[in-house]
């Protein structure tokens, strides 16, 4: 999708979606130079969420509690298997392996997030150790081929009113 086509849509719904923000992002981070519409597409997203007209979506607005007890126990099996060798494991392909194959246990307060702890510590312990411990084993076969892998998230510009605002400042000194 097109950076006018995403403004549009912004502009239309009244709302700039994580998903709007990030192809944005994404665009401008590979273009090698936006167009004066794409300029000026960004300009009208940057008044229209300084005025309100349109208002960004906070990225999250919940938890899911199953991410953070899978990672707390991959990180533990994982410390053991790198403690007795050489190898070293990635934590995040053996949590992803789990939380693949458990419930996910999403809150919205903070006490419905203490809630789904005790439950999941309660009924789920011993299904989140089986999984991590599946990863592991996952993980450990497979053979270390030494590539590089690039990972989520890897960008240093998330805000998209800073992104826009470093591209029409450029762009004001072009002119």
């Amino acid at each position: 999708m097109s950076i006018e086509k995403i403004v549009e849509q912004a502009l239309q719904d009244g709302y700039l979606t994580p998903a709007m923000e990030t192809e944005v992002g994404r665009i401008c981070d590979t273009t090698s130079e936006l167009s004066i519409e794409e300029y000026m597409a960004l300009d009208r997203l940057m008044g229209a969420l300084l005025n309100g007209e349109v208002v960004a979506v906070p990225r999250k607005q919940f938890i899911n509690v199953m991410e953070e007890l899978v990672l707390a126990e991959a990180i533990t099996q994982v410390a053991e298997i790198e403690a007795r060798g050489d190898r070293v494991l990635d934590v995040g392909d053996i949590a992803a392996y789990a939380l693949n194959r458990l419930p996910p246990l999403y809150a919205t307060t903070e006490e419905g997030a203490k809630y789904q702890r005790q439950r999941a510590k309660a009924e789920l312990k011993d299904l989140i150790n089986q999984h991590v411990s599946a990863g592991l084993a996952r993980n450990l076969d497979r053979p270390d081929l030494g590539c590089d892998h690039t990972p989520l998230n890897k960008s240093t510009k998330n805000d998209v009113l800073e992104q826009i605002s470093s591209l029409l400042q450029d762009y004001q000194s072009r002119t």
